[in-house]
């Protein structure tokens, strides 16, 4: 059983990624398929889709892979942990590694990169940091 099941996904997508491989097997929640869409929306990730019945879901993510430089995901950052839990004001929100990565931030409007938060004006939890 895994404890903080947003850690397990990123770091399954961080080894799929170092591993080249095309397709990486995540178990489904609700919120991992939202984090998904939000990381596919900001180019991390290439497809989202939803496998299995009743008790058994999995998420299937197709990896993303630039040709000539390889992999798009190069590292990740968890930020906040069950143990603590770290929030973030609207005014607060920064752009990461100068625009080159991305905070993923869970919001009142659900899950949203860095810039989509600052741009509809809302702060939230900040997961993780992605570049």
């Amino acid at each position: 059983m895994v404890t903080d099941p947003i850690s397990d996904l990123i770091i399954r997508l961080k080894n799929g990624s170092d591993a080249k491989k095309p397709l990486v097997s995540v178990p489904y929640s609700k919120f991992a398929e939202n984090i998904a869409h939000a990381l596919k929306k900001a180019g991390y990730i290439e497809s989202v889709e939803k496998k299995g019945k009743d008790l058994v879901k999995t998420l299937e993510i197709g990896m993303l892979y630039v040709p000539g430089s390889g992999a798009r995901i190069h590292g990740v950052d968890r930020i906040s942990k069950s143990s603590r839990r770290v929030y973030q004001k609207a005014e607060d929100i920064r752009t990461y590694r100068s625009g080159f990565g991305n905070t993923i931030y869970s919001t009142s409007k659900g899950v949203l990169t860095d810039m989509e938060a600052k741009r509809t004006k809302v702060g939230g939890e900040v997961l993780f940091k992605i570049w």
